[in-house]
């Protein structure tokens, strides 16, 4: 992973770091994660920046500080995807799982080959309601594989990039966390695994202060 060259007082606003984190996402999802609110902020503003300037690419940004039950994701998921209202519930008609597998009709252009969710501060959820949580994280990742293995659509590849403190890394730590292997739904194989043919969801964990210090210092 390149190294800062920034000698501004935020060096995540500076440097290369950007285009090797993009490359991370080639195959797998992403966890990044700080102790320091800060960082967060400056990690995701900095690459949601960098994203916009790459062709036939999404990115839709969600405010996790105000995302703590379905209600408000729901509130989230409609401002950033274009489509109908949602009904709150992750499956069924008009649920999540239905606009996550929407593209935008109005969209003028070629047609995107990415799209990325950035859902910074998405502790927020994790530590307020981690069941939903991980019902949400289980249906953006798989509606991410049927999209790149399974539909008969366009080739669309979306990737996840959950953005926060300490405690997504503990989430991402834990082998029964949705980081780690699909909602179990009380089958022999969990519906994503049924539907895509994917053994378990791709994440990779990375830490922000990382990229200023690759040393750990």
């Amino acid at each position: 992973m390149g190294i800062l060259t920034s000698q501004s007082n935020n060096p995540l606003l500076g440097g290369r770091w950007q285009a090797d984190v993009l490359a991370l996402t080639d195959e797998s999802h992403l966890v990044a994660w700080s102790p320091a609110p800060r960082r967060q902020i400056d990690f995701v503003t900095s690459f949601g920046q960098f994203l916009q300037t790459q062709r036939y690419v999404e990115v839709f940004r969600f405010n996790g500080r105000h995302i703590r039950d379905l209600d408000s994701f729901c509130e989230q998921l409609e401002l950033g995807i274009p489509g109908p209202s949602l009904a709150r519930r992750v499956h069924g008609p008009r649920g999540v799982v239905s606009l996550l597998r929407s593209r935008d009709p109005a969209h003028c252009g070629p047609a995107s080959r990415y799209r990325y969710l950035l859902w910074d501060d998405a502790h927020v959820l994790l530590e307020h309601d981690r069941q939903l949580f991980s019902e949400l994280v289980d249906a953006i990742v798989g509606v991410s594989a049927e999209s790149e293995y399974v539909s008969d659509d366009l080739l669309l590849i979306q990737r996840a990039l959950f953005i926060g403190n300490a405690s997504l890394k503990t989430y991402a730590d834990d082998p029964k966390g949705q980081f780690k292997i699909w909602l179990p739904d009380g089958f022999d194989e969990p519906f994503w695994q049924v539907v895509t043919g994917i053994e378990a969801p791709c994440f990779t964990t990375l830490s922000i202060d990382r990229l200023i210090d690759p040393a750990g210092r």
